[in-house]
């Protein structure tokens, strides 16, 4: 058994900030750790932005931003004691890669995979180096199809794969560091698995190896009951269910967005998010289910978002309305949100980025079409938020004076989401948290 620790970049940025990963790496050691680095900082958004300039033809761009990115690797380098030179390979691979996208003109997300790719590349080789552990290049387990910049993993392979390669080299005493968000396919062509697929691979890694724990170290102090900037007293949340994580991060909150680590909950291995600065402070711990009494877990809200409200009399007793209105949105790739209906209007939510005039134009053909921009989404999101009586009341009283436009509860029944003005999202927010998570609830404490 082992035990899988993931940093990211906030928490591998400089050579200070490495330092702290490794004495956690240290003390973990009877665990035989297996340490999974994102790249350093904003390394990946300058591998980015390098590869766009060469894309334009900008090349003397791209490289001066490489350059940048190299030597805050070498800075870092030196400053833990190592001579910068085996770095250099890397840099030099970089360079041809961006000389022959700016020769082309053309960015293949192929090629994108293999520029994006070095960042975990340069940390890992970089941080195990100055530390004197182990290096392990994931691209040998992590096997994935050839989407390039968005892989799919194949979990079986990675499992006979991690068995056969990865697990030998983990032992008692000594910690094997390997990369985040690369893989490769059959053929060994680099892929990428897609923002936050540092946490996806630590979760297939956990899975595949059976870990005794995942553990997500960022720079939050686990996860609150709200964001600290709209509630300053918002609590930490000892344990949170699986099903509450993906609410509470649909619906905006900081929090690790479930299907990285879907596979580790699977396996039922506890994933578990904690603050690097703060080893010793407050987490929490991400499982299947929790069975903790609370009727409210947390809140999120997001916006802007756009209400559009379809109204037809042809609603009524006729079969197929649904599916034409919702038809129209799925030719035009726009995602809804929550839905409510009344017996000849629906209203639902869309991303304040929808192709409004198309889909008002389109919907227009059948029904009239009304639009409310600048507004907000706020979630209540607990496990037991249904069965316990009384909290609509107390919602609704806590909102007096806000008007609520939209009213949803989530067909998984733990999460009540109302639609509000923008502005008024962050005191709605403040007024529930203390309605509904400050003062206790009958049916369990909060």
């Amino acid at each position: 058994m082992t035990l899988v620790m993931k940093f990211g970049g906030s928490s591998v940025a400089d050579a200070a900030a490495m330092r702290r990963v490794a004495s956690l790496v240290q003390a973990a050691l009877p665990g035989s750790p297996l340490v999974v680095l994102s790249a350093m900082g904003k390394t990946t958004d300058g591998l980015f932005e390098a590869a766009r300039a060469a894309e334009r033809g900008a090349l003397d761009e791209a490289l001066a931003t490489l350059g940048r990115l190299q030597a805050h690797h070498e800075r870092a380098a030196t400053e833990l004691g190592s001579e910068a030179a085996f770095l250099e390979p890397a840099f030099q691979d970089l360079k041809l890669l961006l000389r022959g996208v700016a020769l082309l003109r053309e960015l293949s997300p192929r090629t994108l995979d293999a520029i994006a790719s070095h960042g975990e590349l340069l940390s890992t080789r970089l941080f195990a180096k100055a530390m004197g552990h182990a290096w392990f290049d994931a691209r040998e387990v992590m096997r994935t199809d050839a989407r390039f910049g968005e892989g799919a993993p194949d979990s079986e392979a990675i499992a006979a794969l991690a068995a056969a390669k990865l697990a030998p080299k983990l032992g008692a005493g000594s910690a094997v560091v390997t990369q985040g968000y690369i893989g490769a396919t059959e053929e060994g062509l680099t892929t990428t698995l897609g923002r936050g697929g540092s946490d996806y691979t630590a979760a297939l890694l956990g899975a595949a190896l059976g870990a005794t724990e995942v553990q997500i170290w960022t720079d939050v102090e686990g996860v609150l009951t709200a964001d600290p900037r709209q509630v300053p007293g918002a609590l930490p949340i000892p344990e949170l269910g699986f099903q509450e994580a993906a609410e509470l991060a649909a619906f905006g909150a900081k929090v690790l967005h479930p299907a990285t680590i879907q596979p580790a909950v699977e396996a039922k291995i506890p994933v578990t998010v904690r603050h690097t600065g703060r080893p010793e402070g407050r987490f929490t711990t991400i499982s299947g289910e929790v069975a903790t009494g609370r009727p409210v877990t947390a809140l999120a809200s997001r916006g802007p978002v756009t209400v559009l409200t379809v109204s037809s009399s042809r609603m009524l007793a006729q079969s197929g309305f649904l599916a034409r209105l919702f038809d129209v949105f799925g030719r035009h790739g726009a995602s809804v949100d929550l839905v409510a209906t009344a017996e000849v209007s629906v209203s639902l939510t869309l991303e304040a980025d929808a192709p409004l005039k198309a889909l008002v134009k389109d919907l227009s053909s059948f029904a009239t079409v009304t639009v409310s921009e600048g507004r907000a989404i706020v979630a209540v999101v607990g496990e037991r938020l249904k069965r316990t009586p009384g909290i609509s009341a107390r919602a609704f009283a806590a909102l007096q004076g806000i008007n609520v436009e939209m009213i949803s509860m989530g067909a998984n029944e733990i999460n009540l989401s109302l639609v509000v003005r923008a502005e008024d999202a962050p005191e709605a927010v403040r007024r529930l948290h203390g309605a509904l998570i400050e003062q206790p609830l009958d049916g369990g404490a909060a």
